[in-house]
């Protein structure tokens, strides 16, 4: 599972420079013409410590900020997600920026808080260029690495001083030193999945959350990470083109759906608030609001459906899609292979693909004769959707709907879908489904607390 705005899981090829084009000139102009810059949120007139600020830096500013990061990304790609990797203990832990900390701390009037989204993203781009032209410092070969271990060593070494000094050793910093060391090495051709593999068995947890490691330990790791490099380390060659559905077919019958977690209550989870139409309100409509209007008017189509207990299937799909998507007409399904996650998974398409997917889609009723929780029924759907991947544009918006629909059918309703959105799953990963569903139970299980919480309260 990938969260899609944390920047720890940027990859080299997405934070390049050399890929990516940037104006430090034009950068102000740009960000003030993004939609979040035209709404950010007034934060409460309170002291950083009281509660009530650190309840809405966690809900309402990091929506906001979370939209702002969502913006950039369609201006300027992947890699600007890392405006926000504030050093110690910031929006995400252990990162480079000193421009922005978090909403609670960041978010003042409008122009000053767009003034630090601006001197931040300018900040962290600056950090990739410097950290690119090390990089090109030590031009180094792996067929050669018998020969260039000091090489390779003395790089490491120097890299890891460099984040060490960047990050001032706060909460988590070795993280992004691993993502250093593995960028690194990526650079120069060590295959990435071997790469991070490599780093985290030099690193093996020898550095720590505010402590600064000493120049013996860092040579070592540098040492360590150099002698484990081999020749056969290498890139290898592009593989012919996976076809992801077919991955997700097969995980979908592999996963252990009976043990997917839930809170072991049936019947109706009355929400106190909305949480999906909230959450809707604070992203979507900072980032565009017609596009708010469009999912809310999906979500509210969605839940009449359930309300009348619709059969899920592609034609309910695409009735909502039109307003997702602000078409004139339902969106058809896509009719070529499509590409997701910069172009990393990719979905095949055949005669039969739109005839499985109503299959699927329709497995997300309890018939009885293979009992499964809720929570494992709507993860099931939400990835069927996404995987199937049916419209040319807005399928994690579908996705969701999806997923709000399936539990409304039987009576559910969320106070919270924080971990249900901006999220990304692996299609060949047997655990992602498993998170997904216990990312629902938890808001299940909170919003049935928070009813019988009520509930007692009135009485």
């Amino acid at each position: 599972m990938l969260v899609d705005l944390a920047p720890g899981f940027l990859r080299w090829d997405e934070v390049d420079p050399s890929r990516h084009p940037f104006d430090r000139m034009s950068a102000a102009q740009r960000v003030n013409a993004l939609g979040p810059a035209l709404r950010v949120p007034l934060g409460p007139d309170s002291s950083c410590a009281d509660p009530v600020a650190r309840t809405w830096g966690h809900g309402e500013g990091k929506l906001w900020a979370d939209a702002m990061s969502y913006a950039l990304v369609e201006r300027y790609g992947r890699w600007a997600v890392g405006w926000r990797w504030a050093r110690d203990e910031g929006d995400f832990d252990g990162g480079p920026v000193a421009s922005w900390c978090c909403p609670r701390h960041s978010i003042t009037t409008a122009e000053e808080t767009l003034a630090r989204v601006v001197a931040a993203l300018c900040e962290w781009r600056g950090w990739l260029e410097s950290l690119a032209g090390w990089f090109e410092a030590y031009p180094l070969e792996l067929a050669a690495v018998e020969d260039q271990r000091i090489l390779w060593e003395r790089a490491a070494r120097n890299l890891i001083l460099r984040v060490v000094d960047r990050t001032g050793c706060g909460s988590a910093w070795y993280g992004h030193a691993s993502q250093v060391l593995t960028w690194f090495l990526d650079r120069w051709h060590v295959a990435p999945d071997v790469a991070q593999d490599l780093v985290a068995q030099a690193i093996g947890g020898r550095f720590h959350s505010w402590i600064s490691p000493d120049t013996v330990l860092v040579g070592k790791v540098a040492e360590w990470l150099a002698l484990s490099l081999g020749p056969d380390d290498r890139s290898r060659p592009s593989q012919p083109e996976s076809d992801h559905l077919q991955r997700w077919l097969a995980v979908r019958e592999s996963v252990s759906w009976p043990g997917a977690p839930g809170d072991g209550e049936d019947g109706p989870v009355i929400a106190s608030r909305d949480g999906a139409a909230l959450d809707i309100r604070a992203f979507d409509g900072v980032v565009d609001p017609a596009r708010a209007e469009g999912m809310l008017a999906a979500l509210g189509l969605a839940r009449a459906d359930a309300e009348h207990g619709a059969a899920l299937h592609f034609e309910l799909l695409r009735r909502w899609q039109q307003h997702v998507l602000g078409t004139s007409q339902p969106p058809s399904f896509r009719s070529l292979p499509a590409l997701a996650k910069g172009g990393r998974e990719r979905y095949g398409i055949d005669p039969n693909t739109r005839a499985r997917l109503d299959i699927c889609l329709a497995e997300s009723v309890d018939d009885g004769t293979r009992p499964l929780a809720l929570t494992a029924r709507a993860a099931r759907a939400y990835l069927d959707v996404c995987y199937f991947h049916p419209f040319d544009d807005g399928n994690a918006r579908a996705a969701f709907l999806t997923l709000v629909f399936v539990l409304a059918r039987e009576g559910v309703a969320l106070n919270e879908v924080s971990l249900l959105r901006r999220i990304t799953f692996q299609a060949g990963d047997l655990q992602d489904p498993l998170i997904l569903a216990r990312y629902i139970d938890l808001h299940v299980a909170e919003t049935r607390r928070a009813a019988s919480s009520s509930d007692r309260a009135s009485n």
